[in-house]
Order: structure tokens, then C-alpha cells, then sequence
């Protein structure tokens, strides 16, 4: 059976953008393969620096994904920074990877380009650590946004330049990028991002869920008027969430005229009420629970940690540590 290895960064509640671009392909692909998924909290550290707030929301991470319909049976589920394993072989790679290659990455160039004087060695070095987060598991497939397949197209060459230089030891990963959700607009019209403040969080109150779907930003065109939903961040969301026909049956609406945007985030509203019904129950339900969901968690290190430690020990000795 083919291996799949994919984390997410605990640094804040779950949205619309993690579940559609990632979260729901991770559970749905844990059925077909067998699924490694980690809390990446050591990249979170990058931007969350207050200790409480890490602690918050790497628990509220985890209960998201349980409540999303994560099966701990059928997914080894853990949190990156209780294995050392990840550091360990982040500082190995960063013996072989050139300076000039890291420069390239779209996340440094962007902190460079927006002048961000607090951009961190982290930061810089998030490619290589999450190389090591990868090549540790030796999987087949990656599950990744589109803003990710650099970051891929990096870890393979990492993995090619160590395979080359002391013998052939990991694995040369695949992305897996589904296109039709490869990027989620938010309520601003930009990707959704918590960095952003434009996401619709999955698991927030009734008031403040309404809140959020009616802050879409929309056209002035009037009621009366027929409107394009193709250019409406209303209903390329909405499309994403319904069935083929429910997507027509709105598109037609749009088209016809009579029928307006706020009429349309109604309809949005009700159709992620009415699709993330059982999961908000489960959220609620499992949240106080805190016994189970860190046990869970616990499992998951140590049957990571066994997969991790194999691929450090056949490093170790490739390099001449051992």
C-alpha cells in the first residue's frame, strides 16, 4: 500500500481554506493509503510566540481533525514536536543544502519583499525542515495546497542531492494537488488566510459564523440584475461545498436575476451549517475530552517515532555516524 505524509500548522481555528484544500483530502486519502499526518507546531513557532496560544491551538487542531472525521485507526496522527527526530535530521540537511537554493523559496521572497525585518532563520530554514518532515516517513504521496508545490519540488531535490552524495536512502515523493480546490478565496477575495483575517472558521458560534459569511466582499450590481457567479467569491465557495446540481440550481438564480448577493450568502450559510452539521456536534462533544484526544496523539508519536527513528538510524549510517 502507497504512504501518505502531510501536516498543518496549528496557528489558529480551522477554516473553510485548511478543510476544502486540506483537511478533507487527508481523510478522504487515509482510506485509500496508508496516512501519516502531524500538527507541524515546530513551523507554527515561526509566527506563534506566545506559549498559551500554541497550546490552545495545537489542541484545537487536533479536535478539529477528529471532528472532520480523522479515524485513529486508519491515520498515524501526531504532533512534530515530540519527535526529535524532525530537528535532528533538519540540521543533517542543512549540512547539504546551498544557501543560494533556500533564497529561491517563495515564503523568503515574499518577507523579503514586504520588508519584514523580524523574517527569522526559521523562516528561511522552513524548507528544510519540512524536507526532513517528509523524507522521515519515506512516503509516496504528498497532499498539498498549490502554494505548497514548491516546497515539494525542493524536498525532492534535498532528497536527490543526499541520495546522490552518500548512496541512495529516501524515498523521491510525489505532490498530490487537487486542482479544483488547489486555491480557496477568502472573504476579502484573496486566498483564505488567517494571515489575511478573511477565513470562515468551521467551528465558530452560530453569531460569529453568520458574521463572517455575510462580510463577503461583493459586486454593487443590483438585485434586479442578472450577476456573473463566476466572478462572485460567494459562489465560488459555495460551489465547493455543494453537489452538482445545488451549484446549477444557484448559478441559474444568479443568472436570472431578482436574486441578490445577500440572498446568496444566505444560501451559503445554510449549506455549510447544513454540511458541517455532525462535525460542530462532534467538535463541542469532543473538546472537553481532553484525556482521549492527547492519547490519541500519544499513540500516534510512538508509532511515527518507530517509521522515524528507522529512516535517522539508515541516515546516521549512510553519513558515518554509526
Amino acid at each position: 500500500m502507497k504512504r501518505i505524509l502531510s501536516g498543518v500548522q496549528p496557528s489558529g481555528r480551522a477554516h473553510l481554506g485548511n478543510y476544502l484544500g486540506a483537511i478533507r483530502q487527508h481523510i478522504e486519502m487515509a482510506e485509500k493509503y496508508e496516512a501519516y499526518l502531524f500538527i507541524a507546531d515546530l513551523h507554527a513557532l515561526t509566527t506563534v510566540k506566545d506559549p498559551e496560544q500554541m497550546k490552545k491551538q495545537t489542541y484545537d487542531l487536533a479536535v478539529s481533525y477528529l471532528a472532520l472525521g480523522l479515524d485513529p485507526k486508519k491515520t498515524v496522527f501526531f504532533k512534530q514536536s515530540d519527535l526529535s527526530e524532525h530537528a535532528e535530521l533538519c540540521w543533517i540537511l542543512d549540512c547539504i543544502v546551498k544557501m543560494p537554493f533556500l533564497e529561491r523559496a517563495h515564503a523568503w521572497k515574499d518577507a523579503q519583499a514586504k520588508g519584514k525585518k523580524e523574517a527569522t532563520v526559521g523562516l528561511f530554514n522552513y524548507p528544510i525542515l519540512q524536507a526532513a518532515d517528509i523524507l522521515l516517513y519515506q512516503p509516496d504521496l504528498v497532499p498539498v495546497g498549490q502554494d505548497q508545490k514548491q516546497h515539494i519540488e525542493m524536498t525532492r531535490d534535498i532528497a536527490t542531492t543526499f541520495n546522490n552524495t552518500f548512496g541512495k536512502t529516501f524515498k523521491i515523493p510525489e505532490p498530490s494537488i487537487k486542482k479544483e480546490v488547489a486555491v480557496v478565496p477568502g472573504t476579502d477575495g484573496q486566498k483564505m488566510s488567517k494571515s489575511y483575517g478573511n477565513t470562515i472558521e468551521i467551528f465558530a458560534d452560530d453569531a460569529t459564523l453568520k458574521k463572517q459569511v455575510m462580510g463577503i466582499v461583493t459586486s454593487s450590481v443590483p438585485l434586479e440584475d442578472p450577476k456573473d457567479p463566476k466572478s462572485c467569491n460567494v459562489f465560488q465557495i459555495y460551489k465547493l461545498l455543494a453537489t452538482p446540481e445545488a451549484t446549477k440550481d444557484l448559478e441559474n438564480k444568479y443568472i436570472k436575476g431578482g436574486f441578490g448577493y445577500g440572498d446568496a450568502k444566505k444560501a451559503l450559510l445554510a449549506k455549510i451549517l447544513d454540511h458541517f452539521d455532525k462535525a460542530r456536534e462532534k467538535y463541542q462533544e469532543l473538546y472537553p475530552k481532553q484525556d482521549y484526544v492527547y492519547g490519541i496523539i500519544e499513540e500516534g508519536n510512538k508509532k511515527a517515532k518507530e517509521q522515524a527513528g528507522k529512516t535517522l538510524e539508515e541516515v546516521k549510517k549512510k553519513i558515518g555516524y554509526k
